[in-house]
């Protein structure tokens, strides 16, 4: 199932395709002792986890040695499939959750990511600073911000100005509205085909 990756990231090398390859049996042995992933979602995880987290790389292609925090990681995502795309960023995901916490550093030690570690922390209680932050579905975007916007710096050298990346869902209008013009969005469904991804998105809001 992993196929599907390789058509819209033809350009994934030898060692990317081996690690993509490796995510379903190693999120299946752990999700035997700990359920980081829905069991009606383990054997759609390519399309519902991997895929899904790929589509911010289809707004933004992280330059080397950008710094990345996912914040609310769970079991590694959007975290860990961004790391195998991008081997020359350094990636930090946290987690509240000790045992999500504990799957996604046994899946970055099997996959040899030496660009990702994950740490139990809460998001307020970060003190590095980063260039962008990535999350899927935590929480609102203007508590997000409020958690994060001291831990992510001004500026950068990417594409886009250094800020949050989110993947939400369904109508967002209400959520949204208080974070102003600066506020991208744009529809998945522009990006991949499956029907899972109708009325999902990717936002992008930079901070100043």
């Amino acid at each position: 199932m992993d196929e599907i990756i390789y058509r819209y990231f033809p350009e994934a090398t030898h060692t990317q395709r081996k690690q993509f390859s490796q995510l379903e049996p190693l999120y299946r042995e752990w999700n035997s002792k700990i359920n980081v992933v829905s069991r009606k979602d383990i054997d759609k995880l390519y399309i519902h986890h991997v895929l899904h987290s790929l589509s911010i790389a289809k707004i933004i292609s992280f330059a080397k040695s950008t710094h990345i925090i996912d914040v609310g990681t769970g079991g590694g995502f959007p975290g860990i499939p961004l790391a195998i795309l991008f081997p020359n960023c350094k990636f930090t995901l946290i987690d509240s959750i000790g045992k999500k916490v504990l799957v996604a550093n046994e899946v970055i030690s099997n996959l040899g990511l030496v660009n990702a570690t994950a740490l139990k922390c809460r998001a307020e209680e970060v003190n590095t600073k980063f260039d962008f932050a990535v999350t899927r579905a935590v929480a609102p975007m203007p508590t997000i911000k409020q958690w994060i916007r001291k831990a992510v710096k001004p500026g950068g050298f990417n594409a886009l100005p250094n800020g949050i990346i989110a993947l939400k869902g369904g109508d967002l209008q209400e959520e949204l509205a208080p974070l102003g013009r600066d506020l991208k969005k744009w529809k998945i469904t522009n990006f991949f085909q499956e029907e899972y991804f109708e009325e999902k998105f990717v936002i992008y809001l930079p901070i100043y």
